[in-house]
């Protein structure tokens, strides 16, 4: 019976009209549509979806609490492994992780988990229901490196173990990628993600913001001379990639990491903004990830006609299928298969269009994709005023060049083993820092390992410590 139900879709924005403005483009579920649509999870003795959880969220149990109307029994159990539910029930690929596991989906559709998550997370903080007991406190104290998804993670699992958590960030708003990075149409800063921060300082988590670990202290420092008996790192990868390609520099072009900074955490969207951001009214933006498909969409609400360029297929796209179907329906238009060779310029030394060179897909490389290929004598031009490079970040090197015995690979990213140990013992890792650019729920999973690992660093230093005194 309840397998025959069709997949309950939550209503949306129409697209005309949200193209235009940076409201939310998902309505959610009310109460009613989350009861039926809980109703479809045949709840499997063997729950994969469970399994393909970063953060390992008892989806069959919660579900089963939506389905009989006990909202804030649902919203416990979510919190017991993630207390940012309304978050990643918005940005996180559940097609590829939790419902793509749902075994409903092999001859059907599986169950919206994604929103069924999102409507526990914004009932509970419509209702206020999250009260914390706070620890009691064990006397250790850890530093947090960044505010995104894996410090906050990691905080708020120390945090329950009883540690004194102190994160350190280097903007001026707490949250890392939530705020600077992710558009407001997908993920509201003041309704959602600053209330989900604010559950977290609830545990007694301080968070300090403005200040740069490598300039304004270091870990060395945090290590040697403020206290703390361990560092989580969790800094992020925002260092921009760019093509090197002629025209580069040209006024107009700009980094996606620039742009959605610009819009999201500044606010400069708005008319009156102090920080006004720059786009013309022809914007192309290179790139097929979700970073992409952010830059595309947040260009077109600030009224360019708007191109996505990409140098694979659409099959080949990394960015989640939900955001491609809304940028299309939003009217944004898809260049596949070419690639950029030059941006041109006019002679106020302004963008005034991209030079593009048709690409076609050849034997698979590395990754396992089709390589693209250069089609000779296929160029040509896309007239445009703004040019978007969203192809991928890499962490800052700052904090690994003033840290003593901390390892990078050739990507400048840090090395750690899987429970976010790095060579200097007593620093931590995780997230996009270790990984390069990656998913929120992925960096929530490895803060919330990396705990893990640091409670069990202080037990072994305990260890050491009365095996040697005796």
């Amino acid at each position: 019976m309840a397998n025959k139900i069709a997949r309950l879709n939550a209503r949306e924005q129409d697209p005309a009209a949200r193209a235009r403005n940076f409201e939310e483009v998902s309505y959610g579920f009310t109460a009613d549509e989350a009861r039926l649509e809980a109703s479809r999870c045949i709840q499997c003795k063997k729950p994969f979806c469970m399994s393909q959880c970063p953060v390992s969220i008892q989806i069959p149990q919660f579900i089963e609490r939506v389905r009989e109307g006990d909202f804030a029994a649902a919203a416990e159990i979510i919190s017991r492994d993630s207390l940012l539910p309304s978050v990643c029930g918005r940005v996180c690929p559940q097609e590829t992780q939790c419902e793509g596991a749902c075994v409903l989906g092999i001859k059907g559709e599986s169950v919206n988990i994604g929103k069924l998550e999102r409507f526990v997370g914004d009932w509970s903080l419509a209702n206020d229901i999250f009260k914390p007991t706070r620890p009691i406190p064990n006397g250790k104290k850890v530093a947090i490196v960044g505010s995104g998804p894996a410090g906050l993670a990691c905080a708020a699992d120390l945090a329950v173990m009883g540690y004194e958590v102190v994160i350190f960030e280097a903007l001026h708003r707490p949250g890392g990628v939530l705020v600077y990075g992710i558009p407001e149409f997908r993920l509201p800063k003041e309704g959602v993600v600053a209330r989900e921060i604010s559950k977290i300082e609830s545990l007694g988590v301080r968070i300090e913001t403005d200040v740069v670990v490598g300039r304004t202290l270091t870990v060395d420092s945090l290590l040697a001379e403020d206290g703390f008996g361990a560092v989580f790192i969790g800094s992020g990868a925002g260092l921009p990639y760019f093509m090197c390609i002629p025209g580069e520099n040209l006024n107009g072009v700009v980094s996606a990491n620039e742009f959605l900074t610009r819009a999201n955490l500044m606010g400069a969207y708005h008319p009156d903004s102090d920080t006004p951001i720059f786009s013309g009214p022809r914007t192309v933006v290179v790139g097929g990830g979700n970073v992409a498909m952010d830059a595309v969409r947040t260009a077109r609400r600030l009224g360019s006609e708007a191109y996505i360029v990409y140098r694979r297929s659409e099959a080949e796209l990394p960015a989640r299928v939900e955001e491609v179907h809304h940028a299309k329906e939003e009217g944004i238009e898809f260049r596949m298969l070419c690639n950029p060779i030059e941006v041109l310029g006019d002679e106020r030394g302004w963008v005034r269009g991209v030079k593009c060179i048709q690409m076609e897909l050849g034997e698979p490389d590395a990754s396992g994709r089709r390589r693209p290929v250069e089609i000779e004598g296929s160029e040509f031009e896309i007239p445009c005023e703004t040019v978007v490079m969203a192809l991928g970040t890499s962490p800052n090197p700052l904090i690994a060049s003033t840290t003593e015995g901390l390892e990078t690979n050739r990507r400048g990213c840090l090395v750690a083993d899987e429970w976010g140990a790095t060579s200097r013992p007593g620093v931590f890792a995780g997230g996009d820092a270790v990984t390069g650019a990656a998913t929120v729920i992925l960096a929530m999973g490895a803060g919330r390992k990396a705990a893990t690992a640091i409670n069990d660093h202080f037990d072994q230093k305990l260890f050491s410590l009365v095996t040697t005194y005796n």
